[in-house]
């Protein structure tokens, strides 16, 4: 594909403007804007202009409070439609940027896509295809928190970068733990089980960007532990580990702390990331990555032996966290429940929400922490929205003529103006949350 340095490149700090122009010149090439648009969108921007010099003279402009019991839900056009095949979209993941109007997806036939979401066509920008590389995990795609790049990894113990300023992708066979794998010696396994049990705990289960971008968190192919990676100096090298005990796999990451505004609400008062793992378990670790140290560690209520299987967390907020279980409850916590700063050894979440029956495989907190998504690939029709202040599921939302599907993953835009649903049979949904605007 591309040509394979021995050091993996770290992401640059891409300027997102350029990288917003080439690509709204793309699209303009592909699909010009019919005059009628143009002049709605005029009118849009005029009228927002106008809404924010209001908002200006006083308190300034506020994100809209969600009420519970309904919300204002819109389907448009499928993302893929015009690519759709019957490969199961098993990514999605929008640009962590709201000026850059991209999506991602991944599907099981090994491809990646990346579409222009303007709410309509959605165009086609540019197909990635990695036949070695299997995208089977929510995080095989993942977009550096910079916007410059996207990190793809799966179980094999090599990964590619591909730059999306310049549209390149490099594979690195150096792999995250300094060892070099010959792709006859990987690639002819398929997906069979490594002989080398070594090199099999080094396959790239799960992976997790702190919020500046610095470290990559990677969970391995065995055991619950999570590496710690290098990835502002470019070198990918390993440079603390956290094992955490008892059997078991990682079932979740989750940063918190540092420099987003759950830190205070935590109890802590230092810039320093916290992570928190899930293990398959059904124990919840938070650890002071500084440190290395395990700061508190408790087992999720009503968990067992394998029932741990996913998690997420707020960036904003209260620091909410919320934790999937084989059983389809998802137990919600606040900041209160698990602050760094209380001695209770076992946190209790504030509620157990229990709209679904089936094992959660999918959890996803839109941007301001209003909205809940949750989901079980297990059972068709299996997704709810959860409003947040309230803990209850939308009533209005799906309904029965609703065409989900078996939901495999679920991401909101940066401004939760739309939401985009991947399923089994390959399509990617699109709905527009219309009391969170118009969207990019």
């Amino acid at each position: 594909m591309a040509k394979r340095p021995r050091r993996p490149i770290a992401p640059r700090e891409a300027d997102e403007s350029d990288y917003e122009s080439q690509l709204r010149a793309q699209f303009e090439r592909i699909n010009p804007e019919p005059s009628w648009a143009q002049q709605a969108r005029k009118t849009y921007h005029k009228e927002q202009d106008t809404e924010t010099e209001k908002g200006d003279e006083g308190e300034g402009k506020q994100d809209k409070l969600l009420s519970s019991g309904t919300i204002a839900i819109e389907r448009l056009r499928d993302v893929n439609i015009s690519t759709q095949n019957d490969s199961s979209v098993n990514v999605v993941a929008f640009h962590p940027s709201p000026r850059v109007p991209v999506l991602c997806v991944g599907t099981a036939d090994r491809r990646i896509r990346l579409y222009n979401v303007d709410g309509h066509t959605s165009p086609l920008l540019q197909t990635l295809h990695t036949p070695s590389l299997p995208l089977t995990s929510p995080t095989s795609v993942l977009f550096h928190p910079s916007g410059s790049s996207i990190l793809l990894s799966g179980s094999r113990p090599f990964f590619f970068t591909h730059d999306l300023q310049t549209g390149t992708t490099t594979r690195h066979d150096r792999g995250l733990w300094g060892t070099t794998f010959s792709h006859s010696s990987v690639e002819s396994r398929g997906l069979k089980r490594s002989r080398d049990s070594r090199e099999d705990a080094e396959t790239i289960h799960m992976t997790s960007f702190n919020p500046t971008g610095e470290i990559l968190g990677v969970a391995g192919g065995k055991g619950a532990q999570v590496h710690l990676v290098d990835w502002k100096s470019g070198a990918g090298q390993v440079i603390g580990s956290l094992k955490c005990a008892g059997g078991g796999s990682v079932s979740g990451l989750w940063w918190f702390g540092g420099s987003s505004s759950s830190a205070q609400s935590l109890g802590e008062t230092s810039s320093r990331d916290h992570l928190a793992i899930l293990t398959s378990d059904a124990e919840v670790y938070l650890w002071d990555v500084a440190e290395r140290r395990c700061v508190k560690r408790w087992k999720d209520e009503g968990g067992y032996r394998g029932a741990g299987r996913t998690m997420a967390g707020t960036q904003s907020g209260n620091g909410y966290m919320a934790v999937g279980s084989s059983s389809g409850l998802v137990n919600f916590y606040n900041s209160t429940s698990y602050s760094l700063q209380e001695s209770t050894k076992d946190p209790k979440p504030i509620k157990s929400i229990g709209n679904l029956t089936t094992a959660i495989s999918t959890l996803k907190f839109n941007h301001d922490a209003q909205l809940l998504a949750i989901a079980s690939q297990e059972k068709k029709d299996s997704m709810r929205l959860i409003h947040v202040p309230s803990l209850t599921a939308f009533a209005n939302w799906p309904t029965q003529s609703t065409p989900l599907g078996s939901v495999s993953t679920v991401d909101f835009s940066p401004g939760s103006e739309y939401v985009a649903i991947g399923n089994k049979r390959g399509r990617v949904l699109l709905y527009h949350l219309r009391e969170y605007g118009v969207g990019f």
